[in-house]
């Protein structure tokens, strides 16, 4: 999308789109739709929910406003690829598993870190958040972070301790880094609307969530609730994923195990979501502990690349090779 698009878009208020009068336009504004993509890119049944309009209103609001910031249509590969030039990539503090996953966690996916307790899932976030606010010639990308806490794993005294082995301002760093303790389902599923409204103020370019399925396995127990648990998850997930298109941010969540009854042979865990979670992961790290403070990370899935291990080290100053 070139710059004279995007300014275009801008401009264009919502009132002007047809299908969408004062009160309409109102009632979006405070369900935090301010801009013409973040509805070109909702579902109609959202949307007619959100304003409490016909779901057939609210898919003409929809169409309309695709029209004016002209996405949906197709493109050809080469637009694609020029466009994927934009995106960002993110160290990881080690340049074993930066390559691991193709360069650094990459902006506009949704990258899921699984493991058992322990297994360094936390360090890796702490990691991301003091490398996010490095300039980009250094691996980072110069921008703020938000953190969605769900088991009250953030350490101030963790990332002060991370920034000094980095060369950064333990200060400066802990004022780019915004957190918020989710505590439940529905808090946690609000925290992203929450994000998306700082990042209209600061430049986010990174969204954690640590642990992305705590609250869902706590709250939804028993095959009965299996359904409306992964239709919650993927709606969370899929809100991720639209946060990360919108500001060109790293996405970077944890999950849990749980032991497989049937594993006889190889790693007896598997992560917690099932196909919800590992269809909208853009990528799936598998971290395991291994001796002296070392851990085996195995990249599990990803559209571009082969499944493939590096071994990292998670010590005082960080993560690193």
């Amino acid at each position: 999308m070139s710059s004279s698009k995007t300014i275009q878009v801008k401009e264009k208020k919502l009132e002007e789109i047809s299908g969408i009068g004062p009160a309409t336009a109102e009632k979006l504004k405070e369900a935090g739709y301010s801009d013409l993509m973040s509805i070109a890119i909702e579902s109609p049944r959202n949307l007619a929910e959100i304003c409490e309009i016909g779901e057939s209103t609210a898919a003409k609001i929809i169409a309309s406003a695709k029209e004016a910031v002209d996405i949906g249509g197709f493109e050809t590969g080469d637009e694609i690829l020029e466009r994927r030039r934009l995106i960002g990539r993110l160290t990881t503090g080690s340049k074993a598993l930066d390559e691991l996953i193709g360069g650094g966690l990459e902006t506009q996916a949704i990258t899921e870190v699984y493991g058992e307790f322990g297994s360094g899932k936390t360090q890796l976030c702490h990691q991301a958040a003091v490398t996010a606010t490095m300039p980009e010639d250094r691996g980072g990308l110069n921008g703020e972070i938000v953190m969605i806490d769900t088991e009250n794993t953030f350490r101030p005294e963790r990332i002060a301790q991370m920034s000094s082995a980095m060369g950064l301002d333990p200060v400066e760093t802990l004022k780019k880094i915004h957190v918020a303790r989710a505590y439940n389902s529905a808090h946690q599923m609000l925290l992203v609307e929450k994000a998306a409204e700082l990042a209209k103020e600061k430049p986010v370019r990174l969204l954690l969530v640590d642990s992305l399925t705590a609250h869902f396995r706590a709250e939804y127990v028993g095959r009965g609730t299996l359904a409306e648990r992964q239709q919650a998850l993927n709606t969370h997930m899929h809100a991720l994923l639209r946060f990360g298109d919108l500001h060109n941010a790293v996405i970077l969540c944890t999950n849990q195990v749980a032991a497989k009854p049937d594993a006889f042979f190889g790693d007896p865990t598997r992560p917690i979501g099932g196909h919800i979670v590992g269809h909208t992961a853009t990528y799936r790290i598998y971290l395991r502990k291994s001796k002296a403070g070392k851990r085996i990370a195995r990249l599990v899935d990803s559209p571009s690349l082969p499944e493939a291990e590096c071994v990292v080290t998670v010590n005082e100053d960080g993560i690193r090779d």
